[in-house]
């Protein structure tokens, strides 16, 4: 398999400018901000489109329904218990 030439290389690997120093000290720094900037540019111009298959998301019930009346109760909250002391004794 080779590898396309649209990927970016590793960290470590060695620059694909050919100036044979490794990536993330050469190049790696300007691909992020051309990235960033791509990403910055695909944002804007979907926001700029009308959102015409935006669906709209059911509200969810803050009580839970079941066809279980063993498991309807709504007592089911910690309680948390007292402890005593872990060290007892003198020390």
């Amino acid at each position: 398999m080779t590898a396309k030439p649209t990927e970016r290389p590793g960290r470590n690997e060695p620059c694909h400018c050919g100036s044979g120093r490794k990536y993330k000290v050469c190049c790696l720094e300007k691909d992020n901000a051309a990235l960033t900037a791509a990403n910055a540019r695909a944002a804007a111009d979907a926001a700029a489109q009308p959102a015409e298959d935006v669906r709209e998301v059911p509200k969810r019930t803050t009580v839970h329904q079941t066809e279980q009346p063993w498991k309807a109760s709504a007592s089911r909250v910690y309680v948390p218990r007292p402890r005593g002391p872990r060290k007892v004794g003198g020390g």
